[in-house]
This record gives structure tokens, sequence and C-alpha cells, in this order.
């Protein structure tokens, strides 16, 4: 397989509330992870069921008191937080800071561990173990395969730091709180971006097990209007305006190659175009073939939005997906081809050697100053 060459730039957002609430509270309330839909006859004190009593959502000294006068009425919507006002830079450089003291170092690369992909983390060496729930302010995965664990150490001589499990659109966060930690971890000190994931493979050419490099994605997500950079923007963070025609580091991708072919495993391995859905349901047979035409060749439901994230603040990308099912784009009854969370469990197990060889590698390029 011949080098592949785009290149890079990029950039990221948020904002502070301004009214002195560390926890990310708009007017003393936050939405929780709850819609408009929710009213205030469900719960007339707070503005969210989990406004103060979710994680990460309370702390001494906040109330939710209904004002004089306050209408409980079923009609009454509660209008909830723009998304960006969730984290702003004050609770992203608390949660930063608990991490670097608690660690006691501070990390060069972030690594993103997708589904099954969470044996990545268990080679770090002189591992400090972070527990989701027991960071402040920070959210909890509940996908099977995900554990949920924030592992900060050394791998091939790099200081690093690992999510084991992130955290996805469908499990009801919106696309600000799933890509936080993107932000943490820029706040920590990384400046490389390892993302890796699940993906049913579109592309004919894939075979179940491969591993396909992103070197672009399609943020169908962001079609909808979803953006995790969605409000007002923090330049502390990035631009208001973010470029991504080069999101993906030209020079990682490249060096990713030639480490694949050293493996052995060169015939495994491509370079494409990914695509994040919402989820949690597998695509229908309409819908995979559209992406097709679009050009995408492998589709999964993350990453892109930790991309964008990741490139707001200017930050090297880089990203592969293990081709854990091929994507069924003809119509028939057999239903030992539809995808299932299963066999993406299974595949991942059967090739995690090899993901987690591909980005010791890397790292020890990057460590080495050669990449």
């Amino acid at each position: 397989m011949t080098g592949y060459n785009n290149s890079n730039g990029g950039e990221v957002n948020t904002a502070s509330n301004g009214n002195g609430h560390s926890n990310g509270h708009s007017n003393g309330h936050s939405n929780g992870n709850k819609s408009a839909d929710y009213t205030a006859q469900e719960n007339p004190t707070m503005c969210s069921k989990d406004c103060c009593s979710g994680q990460g959502g309370f702390k001494p000294g906040n109330t939710c008191a209904p004002k004089k006068g306050a209408v409980s009425s079923s009609d009454e919507k509660i209008v909830p937080t723009p998304q960006s006002l969730l984290y702003p830079y004050e609770v992203i450089q608390e949660i930063a800071d608990f991490i670097t003291k608690g660690a006691g170092v501070r990390p060069k690369i972030g690594i993103i561990c997708g589904s099954g992909l969470g044996s990545l983390a268990d080679i770090i060496q002189d591992a400090r173990i972070f527990e989701y729930e027991k960071i402040p302010n920070f959210p909890v995965s509940t996908v099977e395969g995900h554990a949920g664990k924030l592992v900060v150490g050394t791998l091939e001589g790099a200081t690093v730091m690992a999510m084991q499990g992130r955290f996805h659109f469908y499990e009801g966060y919106p696309l600000a709180k799933c890509s936080m930690p993107v932000r943490v971890m820029k706040l920590c000190g990384v400046e490389y971006l390892f993302a890796t994931n699940a993906a049913g493979g579109i592309n004919p050419r894939y075979g179940v097990g491969d591993i396909m490099l992103m070197h672009d994605h399609v943020n169908m997500l962001g079609f909808a209007g979803n953006s995790p950079l969605q409000g007002p923007n923090d330049p502390r963070f990035g631009p208001r305006f973010p470029a991504l025609t080069n999101s993906y580091n030209k020079d990682l991708i490249n060096k990713a190659i030639e480490i694949g072919k050293a493996m052995g495993i060169e015939s495994n391995i491509h370079v494409g175009v990914y695509s994040c859905l919402g989820g949690p349901n597998y695509e229908t047979i309409a819908e995979l073939k559209a992406l097709r035409m679009m050009g995408v060749d492998a589709v999964g439901m993350s990453t892109v939005h930790e991309v964008i994230t990741a490139r707001h603040c200017d930050m090297k990308v880089f990203a592969f997906s293990l081709i854990t099912n091929k994507c069924a784009t003809e119509y028939n009854d057999k239903k030992d081809e539809e995808p299932s969370h299963d066999e993406v469990m299974a595949v991942a197990k059967m090739r995690q050697k090899d993901c987690c060889e591909l980005v010791s590698r890397l790292i020890r390029e990057l460590a080495m100053g050669s990449a």
C-alpha cells in the first residue's frame, strides 16, 4: 500500500455562563440531559429531573428553589440550557486539574478506546486509574464493552491518557458532553488524539477484521444541525468557525501504513471515509446505499464529534475503524447477515492484539520524534 497524502489544520469551543457556578449551571440550573419535553409539573422545583441529583450536577451551595408565584402547569415547558454551557472552560479546567494532580504527570497523547478495544489501555505502564464516576463533573459510560475508566501512564516512552469507554449521542448525552473529555485532554496537555472505533464496512473491498485508517468523514449529525460546537464560542478553546478540510494527520496515516507493512497486515489496512450516525439502531439498506453513494467506506456511532472538538482546539488527530461487520446493501431475508453488538465485541476481541500493536508502534514513533 502506498502512502496517503492529505494535510493538517484545525481548531475548539465552549462558553462560560458567567454566573459563578463551576458545575455548568445556567441561571442556577442545568438541563441535566433532558429535553424541553420535561415539564415543570414533573418536578416544579428543578429545571430538570437530573439537575442537582445527576452525575456531576450538584455542588454544595447550589439550590433549585422554586420562584415565588411559580406556576406548576403541564403546559409550562422548561427551556434547555445551550449545550455549550454544560461544560464551560472553568469546569473543564477543574476536571483537568483533578486528573493531572492525581496522576502527577501531564500526558502528551490521548487515546479513546472504541467498543471492545479497551485492552489498549491495559498495556499502559505505571498506570493511574480514574473511574469516571469518581471524576468531578464527568459523565458515566453505559455501553457494554466500555469499562468507564480513565487511565494515565506511559506507553512506549510517551506519557498518555486513555479513555476505556466513550460517551455516545444515543445514550442521551448531547454532543457537547460526548466530546467534553477531548477538551479535558487538551487542558491536561494532550497534543495528539488517537481515536478508535468499531464500524460496519460499507466498502465491498473491506473484510471483517480489517482496519480502516480514517482520512476524512461525513458528519451526518451535523447535516441535521447537531454539533459539539453549538452555542457561544469560547476563544480559549478555539475559533468560532474552525476549518476541517484536513482533520486527519497525513504523517500519522502514512506512518501507520508503514507499520502495517512491518506487521505483515498490509492487506488488511485501508484508508477511507467514516460516517457517524446517531444510533443506537443499525442502518437500513436504503441508508447504507445512500452513504455508499456519498463516498462513505465505514459507518459507526461515534468519533466524528470528538475529532471536530479536537481540531477546534488544534490537536493532531489519528483515527481508525476496526471493521467488525460487513454492511448489507442488498435486500434479503437472511438473519445471519444482520449486525449485532455481540458480533462487534467478538471481532474486536479477535483483532485487539493487532490494534494494540499498531497504536503502540505509532506512539513509539512519536516518542522518538520521527512522526
